[in-house]
Parts: structure tokens; C-alpha cells; sequence
């Protein structure tokens, strides 16, 4: 009984911190964006990601065409779809 607690418990833990790594358009729904609100929203959020990727890119020490398949999938699965 005491496992399937814990399971439990662990599982609400793990959807919030989904929640918490929401993509762009995710969240540009959740604030129920939209027209040119929502376009500023996501150019924001994509140079975030951008920058955020690129600087895991170099904690990583990836070059080349590793770091640029490494970015480009990291900046795609950030923003998500639109």
C-alpha cells in the first residue's frame, strides 16, 4: 500500500515539472494569446530557447554540425507547434 502511495505522490511531482518545461505554444495557449500579442510572445520565447540551447550547446562542448543538429532540435522542441 505504501508503494502505490509513493507512486502517487511521485507522479504528481513529475506532471508539474512537465508543466513546468511547457513549450511556447503551449503557454501562448495557456495566456490565450493571440494576433500580435501572440506573435511578440513567440518571437520572445523562440530567442530565449535559442540562447538557452546555445549555452547548453557550449556546457556541452558540441561543434560543428553536432551543435547545430543539437540547437536546432533543442530550439524546435522549446517552441513546439504553432
Amino acid at each position: 500500500m505504501h508503494k502505490i502511495i509513493i507512486a502517487a505522490t511521485l507522479a504528481l511531482f513529475a506532471g508539474s515539472a512537465i508543466a513546468a518545461d511547457a513549450t511556447c505554444a503551449v503557454r501562448a495557449v495557456e495566456k490565450k494569446l493571440a494576433g500580435a500579442a501572440k506573435t511578440s510572445f513567440m518571437t520572445k520565447c523562440q530567442s530565449d530557447a535559442a540562447a538557452k540551447c546555445e549555452t547548453t550547446a557550449d556546457e556541452k562542448k558540441l561543434h560543428g554540425a553536432a551543435r547545430t543538429s543539437y540547437v536546432k532540435k533543442c530550439v524546435s522542441d522549446a517552441v513546439g507547434a504553432e
